[in-house]
């Protein structure tokens, strides 16, 4: 069993548990529920923008613990000094060390930028859930999923007025994805079942996703020079986390991440 088949089957359990203590109809009345959404697709088109989606972890399988002495507050409050597209926040607490009650936190705070609820999406719940807890964006992995979960859950979103980042790692994710047309496409550098990184990966699946679609390349970029190369493959976002994470003050490390990208 990988790490993935391991997350996921742990990840369909809890939720399960949850779905069993949680009226739907409790989701729905919460305060986030009817507010608007900030768009990342708009975010990362911006002519201004930075392209810099930036993650806030405590830990990750392949790491261990990464920073567990910042708080979500000041984290968020840096990545905003530091005019970032958007903010990803990790939801998973069991693998991630991350928690619903961290993004609930940093959108008190961040009233301006789109939150990616960054988390493995096993079942439609987690997208109302998303919905409640503040997220604007919520995250499919084509790895996790079926191609009709990922079509169905692609629509559940887009009717509770969220947008997704369609995650993929190989042709076959693509493939399972289908229409790839006007969708916000990630490729992810780490392979989740190994967690070793390649670059390399993005560039040769920029290739197989159409202009109309964002480009975002997720993790293992540690230079700003990383950053002007993927541009010229047409990306327009880069999710960047453990490179801020592990320094002493994440949003510090971020604004001087951006300064070096111009």
């Amino acid at each position: 069993m990988t790490i993935l088949d391991k997350i996921i089957a742990f990840k369909k359990k809890e939720v399960a548990k949850i779905r069993a203590e949680v009226p739907l109809k409790k989701l729905i009345e919460s305060p986030n529920f009817n507010r608007d959404v900030f768009s990342l697709e708009k975010s990362l088109l911006d002519l201004n923008s930075t392209g810099i989606i930036a993650e806030f972890k405590r830990q990750s399988p392949s790491k261990g613990i990464i920073n567990d002495k910042v708080s979500i507050t000041e984290v968020t409050q840096g990545y905003l000094d530091a005019n970032v597209a958007a903010q990803s926040i990790l939801t998973d607490l069991s693998f991630f060390g991350g928690t619903m009650a961290d993004l609930m936190e940093a959108r008190v705070i961040n009233q301006e930028k789109p939150i990616l609820r960054k988390d493995f999406i096993v079942d439609g719940f987690q997208i109302v859930e998303a919905k409640a807890i503040g997220a604007d964006v919520i995250l499919l992995i084509a790895a996790c999923l079926t191609p009709l979960e990922l079509k169905n859950y692609g629509i559940l979103a887009k009717e509770l007025g969220l947008e997704v980042l369609y995650e993929v790692h190989t042709q076959e994710d693509l493939d399972k994805i289908g229409d790839l047309d006007n969708k916000i496409i990630g490729i992810n550098n780490r392979n989740l079942n190994t967690f070793e990184v390649d670059l390399e990966h993005s560039i040769k699946l920029a290739s197989q996703i159409p202009d109309s679609s964002i480009k975002v390349s997720e993790s293992g970029i540690s230079d700003p020079r990383i950053i002007t190369g993927l541009k010229e493959y047409g990306f327009q976002g880069f999710l960047i986390g453990e490179n801020f994470m592990k320094e002493e003050n994440p949003g510090e490390a971020c604004l001087e991440f951006i300064n070096q990208i111009k």
